[in-house]
């Protein structure tokens, strides 16, 4: 099987539905902002506040070079990844990327809540977090609309929804499962 990239918007479930298909399906499972922090030995918002974006971004590329050749493998990108380099026409190259979309307002909630964790919306309040979400994916949708599929990621609040949007997912992309 060709590498699997999930891409989209920070918040839209790629490293929630990435761990839960690595737990049903018989694929290696990548986190990229998590493989760079082992790599690296420093969390992403770590990179950001010493090195900068640009340095950042230059170790994302190199890594993200490395592992998309790899076969067999989910790889969840960060929200940005498409959008820096050339690194859109390199994930359609080695394999299937899908656009996981999921509505404005609960990419909001999603953030909301989640925002210490993420270094680019850390110190924004609600109203600052609401406009820099439109004006990103206003600015990114252009690099997102590359991939090669688009997959619904709305229904990724509980365990529930979770084992619903990955079996949806795993029939869809016809995911090898794990035999228990």
């Amino acid at each position: 099987m060709k590498t699997i990239f999930l891409i989209g918007y920070m918040g839209c479930g790629k490293s929630t539905l990435g761990r839960g298909l690595a737990e049903r399906c018989d694929i290696e499972f990548i986190d990229l902002d998590d493989h760079i922090e082992a790599l690296t030995g420093k969390r992403i918002r770590d990179i950001f506040a010493t090195d900068g974006e640009k340095f950042f971004r230059e170790i994302e590329q190199r890594t993200l070079v490395e592992i998309s050749s790899k076969e067999n493998v989910l790889i969840a990108c960060g929200g940005g990844t498409p959008c820096f380099g050339d690194n859109m026409n390199l994930m359609n190259s080695q394999g299937t990327t899908v656009l996981l979309e999921t509505s404005h307002n609960r990419l909001f909630e999603r953030l909301k809540q989640g925002r210490s964790k993420r270094p680019l919306i850390a110190g924004l309040d609600d109203r600052q977090l609401e406009s820099f979400i439109s004006e990103q994916l206003s600015a990114r949708m252009p690099y997102y609309r590359k991939a090669t599929a688009t997959f619904d990621s709305s229904l990724l609040e509980n365990e529930t929804q979770i084992e619903q949007t990955c079996e949806t997912f795993i029939n869809r992309f016809m995911l090898p499962r794990k035999n228990i």
